[in-house]
Formats: C-alpha cells, structure tokens, sequence
C-alpha cells in the first residue's frame, strides 16, 4: 500500500491515563477527518506496484565481503552467516521432494512467498543442513496456522519467539539434543534451525527489528528455541501421541513464549516436584519442561500428565484468581488442540525444571505438523550423521 495516509499520534503506546487519551484523541482527530476526506491524488487513485528487479546473484566477494554486505542491508540476525551460493542452496534443497518455486505459505507481514528455495537460501546462512529442512518446512507451514497469533506475535511489542519441539525417530536422524543443556548453545541442530527460522521470518515474511517487529525490548530466545523430547526415558506418552500423531510419526510442534525461566523444587518427592512446577504459574500458554528423573518420580507415585496438569492449573486459579486465563484453561474441553499448558520431558540429570510461557492471554494455541521425509532420506541421514561435537579429555 505505497500510498497509504500515515497519521502519528502522540498517545503513549497502551497507555491508560485517560487525560493523556482524551487530550491526544483530541489533537489528532481533526487531521483524522482531513486525511479521510481529503480527495484522492492521481497516484493514490492508481497506484503502481513495486516490482522487485534484484537480479538472481546479489553480490561476489570474499566472505568477509559477502557477510558485511548482507549486514549492511538487513538480511542477516547480527551473527555471521555462511554464504548462500548457488552449490550451497542447491545442496540444501536434497532435504525436500518439493520443487524449488513451490510456494510453502505466504508469510505475513508483507506475504513474502515462501518458496522451497528461499526457505533453502535462510537455511544455508544459519548454518543448517539438508536434513533440517523437512522441519523447517513444517515449521514454516505452522507459523501460518491462524491459532498460532503468529499474525499478533511477529510484530508485536510484547516479543515473543517461536519455541520448537521435535518428536519422533528424526531426533536421533538429525543429532538434535534433548538432554543436557538442550536450549544452550552448542547443537547444530538445536540451534540451526531455530536460528534459519528467524531469518525466514525476517527476510521472507519482511519482519524487520523496530519497523515491523516492534519489541520493545527484544527477546534472544528469537535467536533459536528448539528442543527435542526425550520419549525413551519418559514414563509417559510422547507429545506427539497426546497431539494426536502416532508414535514413529515425527512431528514439530510450534508456539510463541516471550518469557523463559528455570526452577527447582524444594522437595524431590512427587508432590514437592508437582508443587514446585505449579509455583512457576500462573498460567497461559506455557511449555513445562520436566527432567526425565523428576518424570519417572511423578509416574512412580501415580502422577500422569493429564493429573499433572490438572493439579497445576487448579493450583494456579486458586492463587492467582485474577492472573492469566488459568480459569479459561480449566472450562475448556480436553484435546489436543484446547490444552494451554503442554509438558515434555527433557534435559539432562539435576534438579532443575523448565517454563516457556506467552504472557498476554491472546487465546493461541500449540500447532503440531508432522514432517515430511525426502525419499532419499537415508542417504542424506548417512551423509551428515557423523557431523556431531567430539569432546577431548583434559
């Protein structure tokens, strides 16, 4: 919209302060009423669309070239990034079936296309590999989803980021960690492709920091939040079987916290556990993240997820009865698509547990998609799978 009326206002963003309210309503409704009544130019009366004419090859240079000019116009997240050469994007897009020009979604905000071969061109600069590109497809495909509020989340004040769980045999296919230190950094899975989801969302969706993305502050979990679950040591059903998937199905599930902490409980029996998860409320949409050895307590002493939750948001809403949606959350009718509180079990051994939570209330929910496999799946496996850290003793 090149023409559209652009009236600032001088209203403190979500102020409450009724004289501030009044007396700038006051100030600006008369350029309001000019600006909607005034006739239209010949240009807003036919106005010209704004053709790309950036040819196919950007920029040759070093890499040292090639990274300060990608800074310099706005396409990379501040860290350096690995160039995308025509080998590198073609290599990249060996982890799909689908064809380079498919259109995946359209992003919001500027409805940039996200075709296979610009989400391959993000993913080559994060540093990820072919084999993250079947997640990375279907985390794209999940931003798009109404229930996510991706349309809210993406250029709001509040800052919230896209937080990854992983499911299923391609944990192991693609190295991810779900034990120790899994949201640190040091992965390249883990931190791959949460970071080439950010650059797909900058560049292709046009999210630009302080234009379209308005944070008031920022969030480094924008950087990457991406964790895999760890089923074989969990006494409980994967997140996938409680999402409604089966099993060997893998399956990427995708929601927007803005805030992140970490606790331990007090005692390390199931209620003092339980007690120390429900401490960490109140609750919206939130992501609990249990240990293993405090999952196997749990289970041990009868505690299943759905009690889990149960205890939680109950204790929640009796505490907070004025905080949160806890009570919304407790009225709404089970499934896999209702729940506003999701618990995996990750992590390595300790005592500590794990909150990802939106604040806000903005009714969105967990969007879970299974992930397509590229029939040369195996190859490609074999191909990278040796690409892992080894660790000298001192």
């Amino acid at each position: 919209m090149p023409t559209l009326r652009i009236l600032p206002i001088h209203v403190a963003n979500e102020s409450t302060v009724q004289a501030d309210i009044d007396s700038g309503t006051a100030e600006a409704m008369p350029s309001i009423v000019a600006n909607l009544t005034r006739p239209l130019t010949a240009a807003e009366k036919a106005p010209k669309p704004v053709v790309d004419k950036s040819p196919r090859i950007v920029f040759k240079g070093s890499n040292e070239e090639v990274n300060r000019y990608f800074y310099k116009n706005g396409w990379t997240d501040g860290l350096p990034i690995l160039p995308p050469t025509e080998e590198a994007v073609k290599e990249m897009m060996t982890g799909t079936d689908l064809a380079p020009d498919h259109v995946v979604v359209k992003l919001i905000p500027r409805l940039g296309k996200a075709t296979v071969e610009k989400i391959a061109i993000n993913a080559v600069m994060a540093g990820a590999l072919p084999t993250h590109m079947p997640v990375l497809i279907a985390a794209v495909q999940a931003l798009m989803d109404p229930r996510s509020r991706f349309d809210t989340f993406e250029v709001s004040t509040g800052s919230w980021a896209p937080f990854l769980a992983l499911n299923g045999p391609i944990r192991h296919d693609i190295n991810l960690n779900y034990s120790s230190g899994s949201l640190s950094p040091g992965n390249l899975p883990n931190a791959a492709i949460g970071r080439a989801l950010g650059l797909i969302v900058k560049n292709i969706g046009g999210a630009r920091k302080g234009i379209e993305d308005m944070g008031t502050i920022g969030d480094p979990g924008k950087y990457s939040m991406v964790i895999g679950e760890n089923e074989e040591d969990s006494p409980w059903k994967p997140l996938q079987v409680d999402r409604g998937f089966k099993k060997e199905d893998n399956t990427v599930t995708v929601f927007f916290p803005n805030s992140y902490m970490l606790s331990i409980p007090m005692e390390t029996n199931a209620q003092g556990i339980a007690q120390a998860l429900a401490d960490l409320g109140p609750w919206n949409m939130s992501c609990l993240i249990v240990i293993p050895s405090h999952a196997n307590i749990l289970a041990s002493e009868g505690w299943s997820k759905e009690k889990l939750k149960d205890f939680i948001l109950k204790d929640s809403a009796k505490r907070f009865p004025n905080r949160g949606n806890t009570a919304d959350l407790l009225s709404q009718p089970q499934g896999p698509d209702s729940d506003g509180l999701m618990i995996i079990v990750a992590g390595g051994p300790g005592a500590w547990m794990g909150l990802a939570r939106s604040v806000g209330g903005f009714g969105n929910g967990f969007i879970t998609k299974k992930i397509e496999l590229p029939k040369n799946w195996d190859k490609l496996v074999a191909k990278y799978k040796d690409l892992v850290p080894t660790y000298k003793a001192y």
